[in-house]
């Protein structure tokens, strides 16, 4: 992946004392789209296995459809791409984009009370994209199925009714089977070249941090899967016997993210030996190569002996590892983006048709000192923009100019996204 980093707000890494690190996504990236067709295949077996129809196994995952951020309508069934003020963008009942018309039918206003989280779940996070497509993928299978009949909230099949909302609570009770219960852990575990990237910089970046101030890990996974993941990364070659708990002065695993930033939970030691824990709340000081278990974001503090100005932590999951880290905690906080690494392709490849649109806006911004601004689409992907004065009894003259010029921004926008199917969730 290209190696970029975007500031929001200028930052001082001198005075950072501490730096923590979620495990999943962040240290340990997972390798796509082997991970999401296990979890995808798993979340299938999990769901026939109680009572789903076995047709829905035909499906298989496609990298290409689902992203991050989306939103699952709970009441009709349907992916919802919002911008940050709930405004509707894009719209997909199963594999079928929506019309304008139908979006209007669906939600009058194309818009959604974002927190109304009983209705819309947002699908934010990286684990979630096997989730986003298996929606997709049931919609599809429902819909298109003539045993079942469409209806606005769900699927008839004689006397039985089942809502788009019993559909997503039984995708929400497969998806926590499969990451709870162990058995995406082991099939993980049994092929890790397969599934997990290792990248010989990870040991050399903590050990300079290590070199500069404190590090810390903060992992939601309990401490057999994290031992397991993490010894694989650090083991470079045969040779090397540095334990991976050296290259930390804490390790906290079965975090419990969001609730680690809140009033967390009681910490436990962990027996290194055996992966049990410890009976009691550990109430002594940090002790070196120590594993914990559960505790708080203030513990943490206390047992580093920083503040929340000091640490510096770094996470994939925007709301569990960033915001809350943030809003309750003060900490200094670092968002890891694999996508934008696509979106950076993306602009460097397509860098003419973004300069063109760039032109566009300046024309937009002054069409309005002209009378009758002439927009003209010619071929495919190709315009034609003069400036003239145009007899206001022209057919052309009906459409207003800001429109026109607008039509032609939008007719170059769709020129820009409509190269991958994937992009129609990433246009405006």
């Amino acid at each position: 992946f290209p190696s970029r980093i975007f500031v929001n707000r200028s930052l001082a890494l001198e005075k950072i004392r501490c730096f923590g690190f979620d495990m999943d996504y962040t240290l340990a990236i997972y390798k796509s789209p082997d991970y999401e067709e296990l979890a995808f295949e798993l979340l299938l077996d999990c769901l026939v296995s109680i009572g789903y129809p076995h047709e829905i196994l035909k499906y298989q995952y496609d990298p290409t459809f689902p992203t991050r951020g989306l939103v699952f309508d709970t009441q009709y069934g349907n992916l919802l791409k919002v911008d940050s003020h709930g405004n509707l963008l894009v719209c997909a009942h199963g594999f079928r984009f929506l019309n304008g018309a139908e979006i209007w039918n669906y939600y009058p206003n194309k818009f959604i009370q974002r927190d109304d989280m009983k209705r819309f779940h947002i699908l934010n996070t990286l684990f979630n994209l096997t989730e986003t497509y298996l929606y997709a993928c049931l919609v599809d299978f429902f819909t298109n199925c003539s045993r079942y009949v469409n209806c606005d909230t769900g699927y008839k099949h004689g006397n039985l009714f089942m809502s788009f909302c019993s559909i997503f609570q039984d995708v929400r009770e497969a998806m926590d089977h499969v990451h709870l219960s162990g058995c995406l852990k082991e099939k993980t575990l049994e092929n890790l070249e397969k599934f997990v990237v290792k990248d010989p910089r990870v040991p050399l970046l903590l050990s300079r941090m290590k070199e500069a101030g404190k590090v810390f890990l903060a992992t939601n996974s309990d401490y057999n899967y994290t031992d397991a993941i993490m010894t694989y990364l650090f083991t470079l070659d045969p040779g090397d016997k540095r334990p991976w708990r050296s290259y930390f002065d804490l390790i906290v695993v079965d975090t419990r993210k969001p609730l680690f930033f809140a009033e967390g939970t009681v910490l436990r030691q962990v027996n290194t030996d055996t992966g049990k824990l410890r009976i009691g709340t550990y109430t002594g000081p940090l002790q070196h190569c120590a594993v914990y278990s559960g505790g708080s974001s203030d513990m943490v503090c206390d047992l580093l002996g920083v503040k929340g100005k000091d640490i510096l932590y770094i996470g994939d999951h925007i709301f569990g590892d960033i915001l809350k880290s943030k809003k309750r905690q003060g900490w200094r906080t670092f968002l890891v983006v694999p996508e934008l690494a696509r979106e950076l392709h993306v602009w460097t490849e397509k860098s003419e048709i973004f300069e063109e649109l760039r032109s566009l806006d300046v024309l937009l911004a002054d069409s309005s000192c002209v009378a009758e601004p002439e927009c003209t689409e010619v071929g495919e992907g190709h315009l034609v923009l003069g400036w003239g004065l145009r007899p206001q009894s022209q057919t052309h003259s009906l459409v207003p100019p800001r429109h026109r010029a607008q039509s032609c921004r939008e007719h170059v926008s769709f020129s820009l996204c409509s190269w991958n199917r994937a992009n129609l969730w990433l246009s405006d």
